[in-house]
């Protein structure tokens, strides 16, 4: 199937650049659940980020289902929470499908000229837990992962790739968060880690949420992993 067939998910999208050069890299951001692509659309502005990068950001829109633990409510998901226990029983399958439009969206980047080592991949609480299926098994070279008050859903399914073994992975949670409690984003970066990744794990006094020192925090972090 050719770019000009495939069906690519509804997304909103902003730009970072201040000199007008072509555009050289990409963040693909995903948001949590019940929200939209509009949720982060905001903080661009508010990263910090160097006048010297061109970068586009993909905030996309998950599709609409219904979800189990919120009684079957029809709602913005990237896949079905089936138990709000600690351990999140969720459908693995939906993750897939999800990550499978989320690398569409990669190639439609690579095909306008981004190489793939210059895309971040970025999600918000359940958009993060298919940030990790997504960049851990990503065949080629990406720029970094960063996980957001969010829970590594799938790490008996995700087929790692060796392309990524070394990708810089960024993970922050609220101490506060009642959400996704901070022990699972502690759980994923003690994972990982052992596995050989190069992660720092921050942790800010907040709920489920972002903050501005974060947001901060994080334009350093691309200015870093995009330069």
């Amino acid at each position: 199937m050719s770019s000009s067939d495939k069906k690519y998910l509804d997304r909103v999208i902003v730009t970072h650049n201040p000199n007008q050069k072509n555009i050289t890299s990409a963040v693909i951001w995903l948001h949590g659940l019940g929200a939209s692509g509009h949720d982060f659309e905001p903080i661009v502005p508010e990263l910090g980020l160097s006048d010297d990068l061109a970068v586009r950001f993909i905030f996309p829109h998950a599709p609409k289902r219904p979800v189990t633990i919120n009684g079957g409510y029809i709602m913005p998901a990237w896949y079905d929470i089936l138990e709000m226990s600690i351990e999140r029983k969720v459908d693995v399958e939906q993750i897939k499908v999800s990550t499978q439009q989320i690398y569409d969206l990669i190639d439609r980047e690579i095909e306008q000229g981004v190489r793939p080592e210059n895309i971040v991949i970025a999600g918000f609480s359940q958009g993060g837990a298919v940030a990790y299926h997504v960049a851990l098994g990503y065949p080629q070279r990406l720029a970094g992962l960063l996980a957001l008050s969010t829970y590594l859903a799938t790490n008996d399914d995700i087929v790692y790739s060796t392309a990524n073994q070394n990708l810089p992975i960024l993970i922050e949670h609220g101490i506060h968060d009642p959400v996704v409690p901070s022990v699972l984003g502690e759980q994923a970066a003690a994972l990982l880690t052992k596995k050989g990744y190069p992660v720092e794990y921050k942790t800010y006094p907040m709920a489920h949420q972002v903050c501005l020192p974060q947001i901060k925090g994080i334009g350093n972090w691309l200015n870093q992993v995009l330069s």
